[in-house]
């Protein structure tokens, strides 16, 4: 037996489209609060995201070093089933909220993910993304997946990173990740708007990915 690959898409900006993503089978979207990325979205546009989404679909709160209010307001407004901290935030900033989290990790061959996983412990997940002078996360980067430990960690791995149509199907075979995060690799000509076309072949490319594990089991 196998868990399916869960499929991730980040970084909305507008309800109608976020909602249309969330009818083709993908298991959470994100929503950025840090206002540094082009991504962005203020609470009242996040509410009115969240409130498309259709049930079962988890709602993902994206922070950069935030202030504790800042994430409070997000909780009690949004109303987000998970948040996801991307920046230098300590494993006691990140447990002190009514949501559980997700941390994400920068990988660098000199990152200790093995250490990452104890210090976080209290974390639903690691999510590892490439580490890049651009930003934190969605600037369609990846990095070296040999670097993940082959026997796995003690945390659910998210992979993330410069994913697209032509990469997922081995990033799945190669990590056998819990799940899989995408935005710029999603997206057209305009950052926030994912194309549906692209979601669509996104995740057919994982599912197929999923199918081939099966078959190797």
């Amino acid at each position: 037996m196998y868990a399916q690959t869960k499929v991730k898409v980040c970084g909305f900006t507008k309800p109608d489209n976020a909602g249309e993503v969330a009818l083709l089978g993908v298991n959470a979207i994100g929503l950025v609060f840090a206002e540094q990325s082009a991504r962005f979205v203020s609470v009242d546009v996040a509410s009115a995201i969240a409130r498309s989404i259709p049930p079962f679909v988890s709602v993902v709160a994206l922070f950069v070093d935030p202030s504790q209010r800042q994430v409070s307001e997000v909780i009690s407004r949004v109303r987000p089933d998970l948040l996801q901290f991307h920046g230098a935030e300590s494993s006691e900033f990140c447990n002190q909220f009514s949501v559980s989290y997700i941390k994400a990790l920068r990988v660098t061959p000199e990152l200790d993910l093995v250490q990452c996983c104890d210090e976080f412990g209290s974390a639903r997940g690691i999510l590892l993304d490439a580490f890049s002078p651009k930003g934190h996360g969605g600037t369609g980067e990846s990095f070296d997946w040999r670097l993940i430990p082959k026997g796995g960690l003690s945390l659910p791995i998210v992979l993330a990173g410069g994913l697209s149509i032509e990469n997922v199907g081995d990033a799945v075979g190669s990590v056998s990740p819990w799940g899989v995060d995408v935005s710029s690799g999603v997206e057209g000509p305009v950052k926030g708007e994912k194309n549906i076309r692209l979601v669509k072949d996104f995740i057919r490319e994982v599912r197929d990915a999923d199918e081939r594990r099966a078959g190797e089991l």
